[in-house]
C-alpha cells in the first residue's frame, strides 16, 4: 500500500485495510484520467455549467483537506481502542446513500463555497491530489487505534452534525469514487471530441 507501513503491534483493522486498498485504487484512477493531459484538457468542459477533469481532482483535493482539518484533533486525549469495521450511524448511511455514494443515477449536489475548484485549474492538482491522500492515510495510521465508530467531530459544513471519524473516512473514500466516475465521463467526452471528424 502507498505510503503506509503497518509499524506498530497488532493486525491492522478491516476497515484500515479496506480504506488503504481504496486509496490506492483511487490514485490510479486519477493518474489514468489525467494521463497525458495538455493544460488546455485538463480544464476542457463539455459546457460552461460543467467541471473539468482538472476541476474534479482539485474539488476531491480540497474537501480531503478540509475534513482532514475538521478531523485532525479529535483523537486528541482519547483512550485507545480497537474497532473492526466502520459501522456508519442512521444519519451516515443516509448521508452517504444520498449525497456521496455514486451511482448510474447520480443526482448533482451543489459543492459548498469552499470546496469549489477554481475557474482555472494548474497542472499540478495530480500532486495536490495524491498529496491530500498520503495525509488520510496518515490520519488513518492514528486513528486504526481507536474506535473510530464512537469519536466524533464537527461536520465542517454544517455545524450542528458531529459525525463519527469512520463515517467521516467513509465519506472521503466514496466522494472520491464519484467525482473519479465523474473526471471518467469527462475524459471519455474528450476523447470523442478528438476523434470527431
Amino acid at each position: 500500500m502507498s505510503g503506509v507501513t503497518n509499524t506498530i503491534g497488532g493486525p491492522a483493522p478491516a476497515w484500515w485495510l479496506r480504506l488503504n486498498s481504496e486509496l490506492d485504487a483511487a490514485d490510479q484512477r486519477a493518474t489514468a484520467v489525467a494521463h497525458g493531459l495538455t493544460p488546455h484538457q485538463l480544464n476542457w468542459r463539455r459546457s460552461p455549467a460543467q467541471w473539468s477533469v482538472g476541476q474534479c481532482l482539485e474539488h476531491l483535493a480540497i474537501a480531503n483537506e478540509v475534513y482532514l482539518r475538521a478531523m485532525s484533533g479529535s483523537l486528541e486525549g482519547r483512550r485507545a481502542g480497537l474497532v473492526a469495521e466502520i459501522a456508519p450511524g442512521w444519519f451516515g448511511r443516509l448521508f452517504i446513500r444520498t449525497v456521496i455514494e455514486p451511482s448510474p443515477k447520480m443526482r448533482r449536489w451543489r459543492a459548498p463555497k469552499k470546496i469549489r475548484p477554481g475557474a482555472q485549474v494548474p497542472p499540478t492538482v495530480l500532486d495536490r491530489f495524491h498529496g491530500s491522500n498520503r495525509a488520510i492515510r496518515e490520519f488513518m495510521q492514528r486513528a486504526r487505534h481507536y474506535d473510530v465508530n464512537r469519536i466524533r467531530f464537527q461536520n465542517p459544513f454544517v455545524g450542528m452534525i458531529r459525525f463519527t471519524v469512520g463515517t467521516g473516512l467513509e465519506i472521503l473514500s466514496r466522494h472520491e469514487r464519484r467525482h473519479l466516475l465523474q473526471a471518467e465521463g469527462i475524459r471519455a467526452a474528450l476523447a470523442a471530441t478528438v476523434r470527431a471528424p
